[in-house]
């Protein structure tokens, strides 16, 4: 088979909007970071992007169908690492989310379980042979993504365990689901959001929540993100603010990860900011086409799990900074500092070079 697999069928149109995407991320972490003790965060994340390229380069090469025909085995070892972070993580912050790694270097398994639940969905769904789905279908696939969500809820990490839900619901979507089916379910969380804001939420998650309903109640407390990433946005005009004042001065908290796209809007305006997403759009598009060229229906389940992911990531961390969505430290895909994540995404692009590479192989 693998005589047939070329990186001619590689998609470098793909590949280049995403280095663009990368290259404004580094450029807007220089510029934010240049006069604070995160100084040199952009030769970081260089390196990040180049190892993100070389890990998608390796993944695009594996056969993606030989590789869900063991995902079970992945599956629980993506459950014993989650084990193993309650167990032995590194406690920052309140929350126990890294494993440390010979070298002093930091693993975030909750990053890469996200693409281990792409391939699980897949080949759970793939398996199914298009017939609608019962609801013994819905509780396994629910059970799929649920264990390590509670896991990751555990540690406890809100925001990455809500981008595990995207997986699941597109899964379900394209899997058959019923509308009397989505109904129930949505009736049955409505129901279940009380008991979660009793009983689960931990009492600054709840005051994200109530600041993101009004920001203005404490400007100073759990609103000051949301009121200082609406103040940049809204002073970076239609063309942008050489002065940056916001994120130069510091106003503007954490603004190389999950505020990027804020210090980006201050500094390029609304013109800029509109090209970023634009970008982000066509490279979903892009993702979309891969999926419907792929040789089978694991493939394209498999290519639309990434789609479901990139765009929950986007929606809610853009959505979060313009305050239309609480402040969950989701960050923005490929332009946001952070290893786990950038990584994540490669691979996640590796497997979708990987579908796309064999779409003519029989």
């Amino acid at each position: 088979m693998s005589r047939y697999v070329s990186y001619r069928d590689f998609d470098w149109v793909l590949m280049g909007f995403v280095l663009v995407i990368c290259a404004l991320g580094v450029l807007q972490i220089h510029s934010a970071t240049e006069h604070t003790k995160f100084a040199g965060a952009h030769i970081k994340q260089i390196y990040w992007v180049l190892a993100g390229v070389g890990a998608m380069f390796l993944v695009s090469l594996l056969n993606y169908q030989a590789l869900l025909e063991q995902v079970h085995w992945i599956y629980i070892a993506s459950l014993a690492s989650l084990i193993a972070v309650i167990l032995f993580g590194q406690k920052y912050l309140g929350a126990r989310r890294w494993i440390k790694m010979p070298g002093g270097a930091h693993f975030q398994p909750s990053e890469w379980v996200k693409l281990i639940l792409i391939l699980a969905v897949a080949k759970y769904f793939a398996d199914l042979h298009e017939r609608e789905l019962s609801w013994t279908d819905f509780l396994k696939a629910g059970a799929i993504v649920g264990f390590p969500m509670l896991m990751v809820l555990a540690q406890p990490d809100l925001g990455t365990a809500l981008t595990y839900l995207p997986v699941a619901i597109m899964g379900l979507f394209l899997g058959g689901l019923r509308w009397k089916q989505a109904l129930i379910v949505v009736m049955i969380m409505g129901l279940l959001v009380p008991v979660a804001w009793m009983k689960v939420l931990k009492s600054y998650q709840k005051e994200r929540l109530t600041s993101f309903i009004n920001p203005d109640a404490d400007r100073q407390g759990s609103g000051y993100q949301v009121n200082q990433s609406l103040i940049a946005v809204g002073s970076g005009g239609i063309w942008g603010s050489s002065q940056g004042s916001q994120t130069h001065l510091a106003f503007l908290p954490v603004p190389q990860t999950d505020f990027i796209f804020a210090a980006f809007a201050e500094e390029h305006g609304f013109v800029g900011a509109l090209a970023v997403l634009l970008l982000y759009f066509i490279v979903l598009m892009r993702l979309t086409q891969n999926a419907q060229t792929a040789p089978d229906r694991a493939g394209a389940f498999l290519v639309m799990g990434v789609v479901a992911v990139l765009s929950f990531h986007i929606l809610v961390n853009v959505g979060m900074v313009v305050g239309f969505m609480p402040v969950t430290g989701i960050p923005l895909p490929l332009m946001s500092y952070g290893g786990s994540s950038v990584l994540f995404m490669f691979l996640a692009l590796g497997m979708v070079m990987n579908v796309r590479m064999r779409r003519f192989v029989n």
